[in-house]
């Protein structure tokens, strides 16, 4: 039985197909998609201490990342009304003793906590550099979308601060952009270690990639298989099919 809360107009209780969650989602504002999902299964995570995950938007990383670990996971997100929305899913799933949702700039966050207090960091930041198109969205989708708020090299910046040394860091992005990432993670201190491609469908580019870095680490990366999302039926391949409904322990 969940915890009874307050769910607003416009508002709906969805399923996250595992472990019985559930969260709080609008239409009015950025829902999450499949790159959270896979970012919350790809990256590795201690059974215990602390795990952060920046631009948490409604929470959903935090949620599905309590499957896997018994560590204390904090999530930071700039828009109130996505803080408010993942603050009620949390105690919806009864999961306030574990999750902590902060209101605040990730930029920021190190004044608050110190350095290197985080074991393990998420992060699935906004894709895509500010143009004047980008003012034609709404606030919420413009600002999940954009880097309103913060910049890559910002996020990957905050994440070198917040991680210990030895923590790992774990991004899902565009792989467009995967040279800079490269770059801007090892400007930081950020070892690339594991990379993964996902692919729509086999045959076809990647539209998505997953990257773990070790802060301090010494060079050595890795290429995972690619995943490969449909097959030819246009139906999730057996691994996607796993990584939503089946909660696996994924890699530590």
């Amino acid at each position: 039985m969940k915890n009874q809360v307050v769910i607003h107009e416009k508002e709906r209780v969805d399923d996250l197909l595992t472990h019985d969650l559930k969260i709080i989602q609008s239409d009015e504002v950025f829902s999450f998609s499949m790159d959270a999902v896979l970012l919350a299964r790809f990256a590795p995570v201690p059974k215990y201490g602390k795990i952060l995950d920046l631009c948490t938007g409604n929470g959903v990383v935090p949620l599905l990342l309590s499957t896997r670990t018994k560590a204390q996971i904090e999530g930071i997100e700039i828009q109130p009304r996505l803080v408010d929305m993942a603050r009620r899913s949390v105690e919806m799933n009864e999961l306030k003793e574990r999750i902590v949702i902060r209101e605040g700039d990730l930029r920021e966050l190190v004044k608050e906590t110190g350095h290197g207090v985080y074991d393990a960091i998420t992060v699935n930041p906004p894709y895509m550099p500010l143009t004047g198109g980008d003012l034609k969205l709404n606030s919420h989708q413009a600002i999940a979308r954009h880097e309103i708020h913060c910049t890559l090299e910002e996020v990957i910046a905050a994440s070198m601060r917040l991680v210990r040394p030895g923590g790992k860091v774990s991004m899902v992005h565009k792989p467009q952009r995967l040279g800079e990432i490269l770059t801007v993670f090892r400007q930081y201190r950020l070892e690339p270690k594991v990379i993964r491609f996902v692919h729509p469908r086999a045959g076809a580019e990647a539209n998505m990639v997953l990257i773990e870095a070790l802060r301090d680490g010494k060079p050595d990366m890795r290429v995972l298989p690619p995943l490969i999302v449909y097959n030819e039926q246009g139906e999730y391949c057996p691994e996607i099919m796993d990584i939503y409904y089946e909660a696996k322990e994924g890699r530590t």
